[in-house]
């Protein structure tokens, strides 16, 4: 395939701009489908997972979660050997299409009260069908935007389908604000939840509307007609020279770091402040869309920015930055969303005493027993108390040097628990109120969100064009979308439920952050060892490089 062939195709800035947006679009609107269900985490685990364990409940709901990131690495398969095989348009118009109607299916599934067990089941079946389409969605919109964009702004343009991505987030956030904004607080509970993901079917329809005034990328089309395509895309993926190396830097150096960065900033970043900072939900709500609004603005940034110094440096000092930041960022919400809880346990400590003393977050799913001192645990987990542990041989619970007496029906009632401990907590002092901070704390929150923003911008920001310049144009759809969706379908998307086991575990609402670091930490490593110094080229000048 030569330049020449390529270089007679290149659009006009008219095009260019239609590319950029109906991509952009489009990835918003799959996004956004994606999240809306992490966004209503909440309500669908009452809907379909019903528990009166809250900590288990909210498992249930990240492990549906979980379940549909786990599907886009078999979808980036799929979806990609379509794309290098059939072409990159319409391939991703399937994706979106598929994204869509699997959206719209869970806001019409019985809840579990009506269908008993087939509810879950359903609503598993659709988030595989929402991962499955991702998987091929995400490769297929970056290396569109990247195979029409000249070489020198190719870190720019596909910056827009990074900042798309935060905007799908936004705008799941906007449409159930909007919504809680029109249906009465009962009522939205009850059905009104269900609206934002029927209203998928609007937003495949414009999507659908955009992406098809597209026209084929110049470079698949210089490619076909030179009868350079390739046979089997997946096969070649891994036996490419080189490009077994590439897929690893791709899949650990890249998105493993971006992946866990991303989902810690703004999932983790809305459970911390709903869950066990008790934050007013609505008002989390505003604060998270108003984040992630401003911080779409910083992938647009350092895709430029890489255009001039190159993909590497910005992953580089983003990762590290992370290590140093991560613990105090979120060490500095929990201040500010709840001084009076942190407060309450720095005065009067929790300390739990007894025998066998761990919880198990998953014994009521498998109908295992819990033992007594891990019902205590885990209920304090899900309050947000902090709590120390002593071996003993008679099971006990104090605030500071004051007893609380256990009562023999907290040990078969979880409700009766929960009441039970926060009421006699709040006689020590501990507020289990929805928190309103005022507004200078609530910028202090906003700014501290934007940190992990900006943290998420440096490694995310020029991805799209790194990816696509790491792999040949004839394997690339599949060899960029495989460790890309493996990353973050397995390191990115099992984050919610990997952390909040670990919470549950500790008893410690930030023990889950070493997941995080971790990953990212070994991402580093990798990526300063496999990604290229220098400035931006495109696969093929220098194929060694990586």
């Amino acid at each position: 395939m030569s330049d020449s062939a390529i270089a007679e195709r290149q659009p006009s800035d008219k095009e260019i701009r239609l590319v950029i947006a109906a991509s952009s679009a489009g990835t918003i609107f799959e996004w956004y489908d994606f999240f809306i269900y992490g966004t209503l985490a909440g309500l669908i685990g009452a809907a379909f997972f019903p528990s009166g364990n809250e900590t288990l409940q909210l498992l249930l709901v990240w492990a549906g979660f979980a379940i549909g990131f786990g599907f886009r690495p078999l979808g980036a398969i799929l979806f990609g050997f379509l794309g290098d095989r059939l072409g990159r348009k319409y391939t991703f118009l399937v994706t979106v299409t598929l994204m869509g109607v699997a959206t719209a299916g869970v806001g019409m599934i019985p809840s579990a009260a009506s269908i008993g067990i087939a509810a879950p089941i359903i609503v598993i079946g659709f988030r595989i069908l929402q991962g499955l389409a991702l998987g091929g969605e995400y490769g297929g919109a970056a290396i569109y935007v990247a195979e029409h964009a000249p070489p020198e702004k190719r870190g720019f343009y596909t910056s827009f389908i990074q900042a798309s991505v935060v905007g799908g987030f936004v705008l799941s956030i906007a449409v159930v604000l909007a919504c809680r904004a029109v249906i009465p607080p009962d009522d939205f509970a009850a059905w009104g939840w269900r609206v934002p993901f029927l209203l998928s079917i609007v937003l495949l329809g414009i999507s659908l509307w955009m992406r098809l005034k597209l026209s084929e990328s110049p470079v698949f089309q210089a490619m076909k007609e030179a009868g350079e395509t390739a046979g089997n895309p997946f096969v070649e993926s891994f036996t490419y020279p080189g490009n077994k190396k590439r897929i690893f830097v791709a899949l650990f150096g890249v998105t493993g770091v971006l992946t866990t960065i991303w989902y810690t900033a703004f999932f983790s970043g809305l459970s911390f402040l709903r869950g066990p900072m008790r934050v007013d939900e609505e008002l989390v709500e505003y604060i998270l869309f108003f984040a992630g609004l401003i911080a779409m603005s910083f992938y647009l940034v350092v895709g430029k920015w890489s255009d001039r110094i190159g993909r590497k440096k910005p992953i580089i000092v983003g990762a590290a930055l992370t290590l140093v930041f991560l613990f105090p960022i979120f060490w500095g919400m929990g201040a500010l969303a709840n001084p009076g809880l942190s407060a309450a346990a720095e005065r009067a400590q929790v300390v739990v005493s007894g025998s066998q003393c761990s919880t198990d977050p998953f014994a009521e799913l498998f109908d295992r027993e819990q033992s007594d001192c891990g019902k205590l645990l885990e209920t304090l987990t899900a309050s947000g108390v902090r709590y120390d542990v002593e071996e003993a041989e008679v099971l006990s619970l104090r605030a500071g040097e004051t007893p609380i007496a256990i009562q023999p029906e907290w040990m078969d009632d979880g409700i009766a628990r929960r009441d039970g401990i926060q009421a006699a907590l709040t006689g020590a002092g501990f507020d289990f109120t929805p928190s309103r901070p005022g507004p200078a704390r609530i910028a202090g929150i906003l700014a501290l969100l934007l940190c992990l923003g900006a943290l998420s911008a440096l490694t995310y920001g020029s991805v799209a064009a790194l990816l696509s310049e790491m792999f040949p144009p004839r394997i690339r759809y599949s060899s960029m979308s495989i460790p890309y969706h493996i990353g973050a379908g397995y390191l990115g998307g099992f984050l919610p439920l990997i952390a909040g086991i670990i919470v549950a575990r500790t008893g410690d609402v930030y023990a889950g952050l070493w997941y995080t670091w971790v990953v990212v930490a070994f991402g580093l490593v990798v990526a300063w060892w496999g990604l290229p110094d220098g400035p931006p080229r495109d696969f093929g000048e220098d194929t060694a490089a990586v």
